[in-house]
């Protein structure tokens, strides 16, 4: 009964610090929760069962055969709702609503003007988000210091051409964007949203050792972390080894190196080594290095944007519905986070109806138990970008924590693009787009991954509503119409972008829950009732009907 957790682990039992400030505010009342798994996605609540003779089955692409160090196995919840009796009842009330008159009401030209406008920078290229978080500081404190404690935006989205973001003055911010497959499911702009992330290492990983930032230095680093996630060899720009002081290829040899070779196996002594100051913080033993596994202070920017039509083409619009951060604070060896599987597991099978107690605050996120931060802001009712109260903050500890799929807690990073893709897949979507690229194949079989995904759930959704992609997929009798999957197979665009009447009938479906601000019952832009594929209540360890257990790798 390894897993029995179903959608999250908070892992070790965490406890919410709501600290209220002195004075009244509005900041005082968003520490508190209208139900108490937050935690667990809608999506969990999909009844799998299509009819009599056929199961769908979309749970595999999180819970599955995960690698180490995530030892969580939990392919056993694609078979059962091993939810906490408190979560038996559905609270994703949103998923239930008929949003068709309000959509009606909303005309293509207003959506698209409302998508095109930029809510996160101001015209002259600050960051308008940064600027409403020290104006209305006091607006949106928790502790009562009368400041803003919490992450403060600072990338400017201004990405080269090696991915780098670039300050107005032309300096860098240590942010780099990367492509990346999307994952299998919601996070495809066919349901409902683009996205794109980036990724900063601690300044140390960016310096010589003379302690300068140096993008040579930085380079490489981010190629190590590279190969320590993927468990592969990186090439690089010629590296000068003498000077850098480690043997980036391991010939044996300090000279030339065009690569970062992956030779990691300490118990027989074979070693990697960060280069510049992070060489000598990594021998002094304040850096740590370990396959699937990020360096202390590593940072993830994500923004969650609405979809523009440009050329009559589906593409990112410059509108956040969210802009979403994580930074590991803490160094976690195999065994400790080995514990806190064990932990979890004890847990659940000595108090199965106990739900998980979040750790942190609207202010300064969530922390989940594998050493990492997780905040979010998300538009207001007028447009602009705010903090997430706690209890949309939660929402990140089930998926950031709990899922056999993750690596270190993050999913996109061992998805992004390989050496032979443009730039070295350091771009952004902005930069290229979907278009283009071919389609994945999974390491255990050799099958396309997004394919493999559709003949398992042939609408492409955990929702198995999007009837688009299963008519473009599929012929009436359910047979796969074998030129499409052709076509997937050479661009993977095919698939992931909808057609533009979807993608406006997506946007006006958010833009509803927006002007409601009714996150917490959930925040998917669903045009009507999923009446027949979610369940309002479901019994504790309830069979979902997929009999057999499928792995996303």
């Amino acid at each position: 009964m390894q897993s029995r957790i179903f959608c999250t682990l908070a892992s070790v039992l965490v406890v919410s610090q709501c600290l209220i400030p002195a004075q009244a505010s509005e900041a005082q009342f968003i520490n508190k929760l209208s139900h108490s798994t937050p935690y667990i996605p809608p999506q969990c609540y999909t009844d799998p069962i299509v009819s009599k003779t056929q199961t769908a089955n979309p749970c595999y692409a999180c819970h599955t055969n995960s690698k180490r160090p995530n030892l969580l196995n939990d392919t056993d919840v694609q078979q059962e709702y091993s939810f906490p009796e408190k979560a038996l009842l559905n609270p994703w009330l949103n998923l239930f609503k008929d949003r068709r008159a309000q959509i009606a009401n909303i005309t293509d030209e207003d959506i698209l003007s409302y998508v095109r406008q930029n809510n996160y920078l101001n015209s002259d290229g600050s960051i308008r988000l940064s600027q409403r978080l020290k104006e209305q500081a006091t607006r949106f404190d928790q502790d009562g210091n009368g400041r803003w404690d919490g992450y403060m935006p600072d990338s400017y989205f201004n990405f080269d051409q090696q991915g780098f973001d670039r300050s107005p003055d032309g300096g860098y911010t240590g942010w780099r964007s990367y492509a990346y497959y999307p994952m299998p499911g919601s996070f495809m702009p066919t349901n409902g949203s683009t996205d794109d992330v980036s990724i900063r290492l601690a300044d140390l990983l960016q310096q010589n050792e003379q302690g300068q930032f140096d993008l040579s230095v930085y380079k490489i680093n981010l190629a190590i972390v590279e190969a320590m996630i993927r468990e592969q060899d990186v090439v690089i720009e010629a590296a000068d080894e003498t000077k850098l002081k480690v043997d980036l290829d391991k010939d044996g040899q300090l000279g030339t190196a065009r690569r970062v070779k992956y030779d990691w196996a300490p118990l027989e002594q074979r070693h990697m080594s960060y280069v510049g100051k992070a060489r000598l913080a990594q021998q002094a033993g304040k850096l740590h290095i370990a396959a699937k596994l990020f360096p202390e202070g590593t940072e993830f920017l994500h923004s969650v944007r609405y979809l523009d039509i440009n050329d009559q083409q589906v593409s990112m619009a410059p509108r956040m519905k969210e802009l979403r951060y994580a930074r590991k604070d803490q160094w976690l060896n195999y065994y400790q986070l080995e514990v806190i599987v064990a932990d979890e597991i004890k847990e659940r099978h000595d108090f199965p109806s106990r739900t998980k107690l979040l750790r942190g605050n609207a202010e300064q996120g969530v922390q989940v138990a594998q050493g990492w931060t997780y905040q979010g802001f998300i538009e207001d009712k007028s447009g602009e970008l705010r903090p997430q109260t706690f209890e949309e903050h939660g929402t990140c500890a089930g998926c950031h924590s709990g899922m056999g799929v993750l690596m270190d807690t993050n999913i996109s990073f061992f998805r992004k693009l390989g050496q032979d893709s443009f730039q070295q897949g350091w771009y952004h979507w902005e930069q290229k787009s979907l278009v283009g690229i071919p389609e994945p194949k999974r390491d255990s079989d050799g099958e396309y991954e997004y394919s493999y995904y559709l003949k398992n759930n042939p609408t492409g959704d955990e929702f198995r509503a999007n009837q688009e992609v299963k008519d473009k997929f599929f012929d009436a009798q359910g047979q796969p119409r074998q030129a499409m999957f052709a076509r997937l197979n050479k661009d993977i665009s095919t698939l992931l972008l909808p057609s533009l009447e979807r993608a406006l009938a997506l946007n006006k479906a958010y833009k509803v829950i927006v002007e409601e601000q009714s996150y917490i019952q959930g925040r998917d832009a669903v045009i009507a009732p999923l009446d027949n594929v979610l369940h309002k209540e479901v019994e504790a360890n309830q069979p979902t009907g997929i009999e057999k257990i499928l792995s996303a790798f």
